[in-house]
C-alpha cells in the first residue's frame, strides 16, 4: 500500500490501488484472508515476478506467510533500516547542536543553516516520495540534513525558551511511538479504508490551515492567524500529536502487510522513510507545545 504521511504522500507497497492492502491481511500478526486480492499481483502480472517466492504466492493465489527468505522484507529489515536513519538523524542533529551555536552573535547565522537544511530535506523528501522504489541515499541524505535542522532548532528552543525541551519532546515522541504500536499490536486500532479517509481529511485540513497560517505570518508579520501559538497553538499541536499517532498505525499496517504479501527486501526502506518523517513530525509538535507552554508563563 502507499504510505501515507502528514507531511508528504509517499509512494510504498501498493503498485495499483492505493486501498489495495487495507483488510487484505488481519492486523496484529493475524492469518491472512486468502480471499483479498494480493497488492503484489495486478491483472497484467506481478511487477515482482522476478522474485521466485513472489510469483510462487501469485501462483498459489494466496498471500504468503512464509518464514524469512533472502528476497522478502522481514521485520529485521525494517528494524535495522529505520535504526540507520534515525541513528544519522541523531548524529547530525547532535553535531549541529554542538557545532552551530544559538548565542545572541550566532543565532541568525545558525537559524539560517538550519532553515537552508530544512529546505534541502524537504527536497530530497519530495523526490524520494515520487520515486517507485526507493533509494537509500537519498533517503540516508535526507535524514542527514533532517538532523542538522532539529539539532538547530531544538538546540534553540533548549537553550533560549525552556531548559530541557528538546529532551521532554524526545520522551514525549518515544511515548506516543510505544502507545500506538502496543494499542495497534493489541488490535484498539483498526487501520481500514474508513480510518484512512478520515486520517487523512483531517491532516489535509490541518495541513491547509497551517500554510494559511503560515502566509498570513509571512505577509502581515508576527504570528499570522495565531494557529501555531497561544491557546489556538496548544489545541493545534495536540491535534498535530494525534494526527502523528494515527499516521504511525498506518505506518504499522504497512509494515505488516509489506511482510505478509512478500515484498521486497529493498521496500524496508520506504517504511524506514515513512516512520522517520512520522517521528520527525511528532516531535516538532511535542516541541512546539513545549514552546508555547514556556512563553506564556
Amino acid at each position: 500500500m502507499r504510505s501515507r504521511n502528514p507531511v508528504f504522500s509517499r509512494r510504498g507497497f501498493s503498485r495499483d490501488n492505493g486501498y489495495a492492502g487495507f483488510n487484505a491481511a488481519p492486523q496484529a500478526g493475524g492469518p491472512a484472508v486468502a480471499t483479498q486480492a494480493n497488492p503484489y499481483a495486478q491483472p497484467t502480472g506481478n511487477p515482482y515476478a522476478q522474485n521466485p517466492y513472489a510469483q510462487a504466492d501469485q501462483q498459489h493465489g494466496a498471500p504468503p506467510q512464509a518464514p524469512a527468505t533472502t528476497g522478502r522484507m522481514t521485520i529485521d529489515d525494517v528494524i535495522i533500516r529505520t535504526a540507520s536513519t534515525l541513528g544519522l538523524l541523531i548524529v547530525t542533529a547532535a553535531l549541529s547542536w554542538a557545532l552551530l551555536p544559538v548565542d545572541d552573535a550566532n543565532i541568525s547565522r545558525s537559524y539560517g543553516i538550519g532553515i537552508g537544511a530544512a529546505l534541502i530535506g524537504m527536497v530530497l523528501a519530495l523526490v524520494q516520495s515520487f520515486k517507485r522504489k526507493p533509494t537509500p541515499a537519498l533517503i540516508l541524505t535526507y535524514a542527514a540534513f533532517e538532523g542538522v535542522f532539529l539539532g538547530v532548532i531544538s538546540s534553540i528552543v533548549d537553550n533560549r525558551i525552556a531548559d530541557g525541551a528538546a529532551m521532554q519532546a524526545v520522551l514525549g515522541t518515544m511515548a506516543v511511538f510505544a502507545g500506538v504500536l502496543v494499542a495497534y499490536k493489541a488490535g484498539w486500532i483498526r487501520v481500514n479504508r474508513r480510518f484512512y479517509g478520515f486520517v487523512m481529511a483531517a491532516a489535509l485540513g490541518f495541513i491547509l490551515l497551517m500554510a494559511v497560517n503560515l502566509l498570513f505570518a509571512v505577509i502581515g508579520g508576527g504570528d499570522g492567524l495565531g494557529f501555531r501559538s497561544g491557546p489556538l497553538g496548544i489545541i493545534f499541536g495536540v491535534v498535530g500529536i494525534i494526527l502523528g499517532a494515527c499516521f504511525l498505525a498506518l505506518d504499522f499496517k504497512q509494515v505488516e502487510d509489506g511482510i505478509a504479501y512478500g515484498a521486497p527486501r529493498e521496500e524496508a526502506w520506504f517504511a524506514a522513510f515513512g516512520l522517520t518523517l512520522t517521528l520527525v513530525w511528532i516531535y516538532m509538535e511535542f516541541l512546539r507545545l513545549i514552546a508555547i507552554f514556556n512563553s506564556s508563563d
